[in-house]
């Protein structure tokens, strides 16, 4: 399994050839506090690298969900539609946003390893 992440905050796990999971990392629920509502991708749906794919809302604000590779939305997480607190509860688990199949890998190559995702985080 390998890991990756974007400036936006967001992480994507390659688990197997079908899928990669993605969800927001422990830092961007941090900052957002509390989530109360998040608006999922539609299944089918094609996305582009960067595009946004959905909300993240919170006693705090709300924030966009970026798609961090291209691909085709093949799952979303239809438990965290009924409980949004996983995503602040165990947001690198049970709380992941959907899955993407990875139609581009150099693009999630060319994403952040952990250390250059923390090396971020002591930046801001």
């Amino acid at each position: 399994m390998t890991t990756k992440y974007t400036p936006e905050h967001e992480w994507i796990n390659i688990e197997d050839h079908e899928a990669a999971v993605v969800g927001i990392t422990l830092h961007a629920q941090d900052a957002l506090g509390d989530v109360v509502f998040v608006d999922l991708p539609e299944v089918g749906r094609t996305y582009k690298q960067g595009e946004v794919a959905g909300v993240v809302e919170s006693v705090k604000a709300a924030a966009d969900l970026y798609m961090p590779v291209s691909g085709e939305v093949v799952e979303v997480n239809t438990a965290l539609k009924d409980d949004p607190s996983l995503a602040n509860t165990d947001p690198m688990g049970h709380g992941w946003f959907f899955k993407v199949h990875v139609t581009h890998m150099a693009e999630f190559d060319a994403l952040m390893d952990t250390p250059a995702y923390d090396a971020l985080l002591k930046t801001l």
